[in-house]
């Protein structure tokens, strides 16, 4: 083909024909780098959140789809011949009388310990913030007890309260008392309030990170206005404090009607099974224990638990929607987004 042939782009051909210009370059290489750099992405994200992914799949998703799976059958752990039943086994949940007193029990039993917990928590934050000697030590001291397997500590207060041997009749001889059954009604709750609230370290070092929180200003400002320690403590304090506070009671009673140390603590030297709790210490998690095991109603007992489960959103909702105006958070909400300016005469 000669040159005089060649037709520049939108000029016409011999043949009275328009050449068409050439389109405009496609970024190809631009797009393959944005999807490899895509790919990469996301298969670094499979690759750290792979292995919690797995974790949740077969440690939290199958058992929660399995229990709630033996809560509509009669399974009794041993056959493989299990009957579909529907909704039976929590009809007898919501009407059997021994669950339901179990259940009161554990209400009690949260509404004496969450309180307690927190106030001795809030208390031992408190003393450690003030300026004193070794108060690292008094710190690590005081919260030691949190950091003991609950195992370790049951035990240790099932040693300390035995009617025979314990440090607890020991020092009633010294005083020339009798000693008492302090593991049988009706000391028994008594004992593992004891226990649990013993354990208000791990409370105390989260209101002592709230306390520290709280700017030394407003206290400054407090005191030159005449306001006395209880004062910036109920005024100041206290609605500083109220996020922290928040937390720890919805925590609390979380792990309260979940307790179940009482089944260690409760238990004579020549256990009897279950059937040795006291009847003050048989709280619901205990009761779930003696259908699983000591009755081998699986379903049974998975239904008690869905039910626990259903009455724990069901506190923790209705204490968000109180906590409105009694909560003082320290950021500000976000400012609603301000609408757009209309001009006279436009839409």
């Amino acid at each position: 083909m000669s040159t005089d042939q060649i037709t520049a782009p939108g000029a016409q051909s011999p043949s009275g024909e328009t050449a068409a210009r050439p389109g405009p370059r496609t970024p190809v290489r631009a797009g393959r780098r944005r999807s490899s750099l895509t790919t990469r992405r996301a298969v670094s994200f499979y690759v750290f959140a792979g292995p919690w992914m797995l974790g949740f799949l077969a440690l939290t998703a199958f058992p929660l789809g399995y229990a709630l799976w033996l809560s509509l059958t009669n399974a009794d752990g041993l056959s493989n011949k299990s009957r579909f039943v529907g909704l039976d086994n929590y009809r007898e949940v919501l009407t059997d009388p021994e669950t339901l007193s179990s259940l009161a029990r554990t209400g009690v039993f949260t509404a004496i310990t969450v309180p307690l917990t927190i106030a001795a928590g809030l208390l031992l934050a408190v003393l450690v913030n003030q300026p004193i000697r070794a108060r690292g030590l008094f710190r690590t001291l005081l919260y030691l007890p949190a950091v003991v397997p609950p195992v370790g500590s049951a035990l240790t207060f099932k040693l300390i309260f035995d009617r025979d041997s314990g440090a607890a009749n020991g020092a009633l001889d010294a005083l020339h008392i009798d000693g008492v059954s302090w593991l049988m009604d009706p000391y028994a709750r008594w004992v593992l309030v004891s226990l649990t609230v013993w354990g208000a370290g791990n409370v105390m070092i989260i209101s002592l990170a709230g306390l520290q929180d709280i700017p030394k200003e407003l206290h400054e400002a407090a005191r030159m206005d005449g306001a006395n320690a209880w004062q910036s403590f109920t005024r100041i304090t206290l609605p500083m404090l109220s996020p922290v506070l928040f937390f720890q009671v919805i925590t609390g009673i979380i792990a309260a009607v979940q307790s179940f140390l009482p089944l260690l603590i409760s238990l004579d030297p020549t256990p009897r099974g279950v059937s040795a709790v006291p009847e003050g210490n048989y709280l619901f998690m205990i009761h779930v224990f003696a259908q699983y095991f000591a009755n081998g109603r699986y379903g049974y007992a998975s239904a008690m638990l869905w039910v626990l489960f259903l009455i724990i959103v069901a506190v923790t909702f209705l204490i968000f929607r109180l906590s409105k105006g009694a909560v003082f958070y320290a950021v500000d909400p976000e400012p609603a987004k301000p609408s757009r300016p209309r001009t006279i005469g436009g839409k």
